[in-house]
């Protein structure tokens, strides 16, 4: 995580350690909170350290367990605070995509397994150099940031490595609306329709289509990224979300799952990218 974000959690941890260190009736061990809450332990220390995101809940019950529930708003506020603001395309992208793909690099190293769902684009894992170049581009127009493109390409191909890494899974679905879309020019977006057909068999790679005609039991919605069922990263036009509580996480993974019943795989997948190259060919 950046290091506001990753500063602003250690801030609430702290905020929320004195809390428990001046409770009503005297000073709180982890252990006595942890079993006021019925919670393990673990989780007391977890976000105490700034090493888990509190919810809105855990902290309403916090202040309640401690014999200050008054003090909830100031919780909430500072939660709201970082949540919504310190991702900010304008604070990441000050700097250029760079930084941002340095960041997302750290992160899939340490993943094992990743669930990830695109609706709009080839997912960044498995993206071209030209094609991943043009999607630069367009952001930093909409942006008005700086243009580092050729750094951030660099960034985004050494992240693929991660698929040629044994034990490694990638687990993508990827909206047919994808395939079509014209973010690049005709022939770019047909060499970026061969590099999806090819890791089609993969052993590191796992890649679902859902067609246009599909039936599918939720919207589409927007894009978002699971790692090792512990980290959610997704986008909106204003921020990046990077959500760590096992309950979002789990909602997340449940869409997921339901996304992944419209999938079709392997001949299939690889019909519906044929399908659609060929449809491009002729303006190629």
């Amino acid at each position: 995580m950046s290091t506001d974000y990753q500063q602003a959690r250690e801030a609430l941890g702290a905020r929320l350690r004195e809390l428990r260190l001046s409770a009503a009736g005297g000073r709180l061990t982890g252990p006595q909170l942890a079993e006021r809450l019925g919670w393990v332990h673990s989780k007391v220390y977890k976000l105490e350290g700034g090493r888990q995101t509190a919810t809105g809940d855990d902290l309403r019950a916090w202040a309640k367990a401690v014999g200050q529930p008054h003090t909830a708003e100031e919780l909430l506020a500072r939660l709201r605070g970082f949540e919504s603001h310190i991702r900010s395309w304008r604070r990441q992208l000050a700097a250029g995509h760079r930084p941002v793909q340095d960041t997302w690099n750290t992160a899939v190293d340490q993943a094992t397994v990743i669930h990830a769902w695109e609706e709009a684009v080839i997912p960044g894992m498995l993206q071209t150099a030209d094609y991943a170049r043009h999607i630069f581009l367009r952001y930093a127009d909409l942006h008005g940031t700086a243009r580092d493109t050729d750094d951030a390409v660099r960034a985004r191909m050494q992240r693929q490595a991660w698929l040629y890494q044994g034990g490694r899974k990638f687990r993508a679905l990827v909206w047919e609306a994808a395939l079509h879309a014209l973010v690049c020019p005709p022939s770019v977006l047909v060499a970026q329709l061969d590099r999806l057909a090819g890791t089609i068999g993969m052993d590191t790679v796992e890649l679902g289509i859902v067609p246009l005609g599909a039936s599918l039991k939720v919207p589409t919605a927007n894009g978002f990224w699971v790692l090792d069922e512990r980290l959610v990263i997704a986008e909106d036009w204003h921020a990046e979300l990077w959500l760590d509580d096992q309950e979002t996480v789990g909602s997340y993974l449940r869409v997921w799952r339901t996304l992944r019943e419209s999938a079709v795989y392997g001949a299939d997948a690889q019909n519906v990218i044929s399908r659609v190259r060929r449809g491009l060919h002729p303006r190629a």
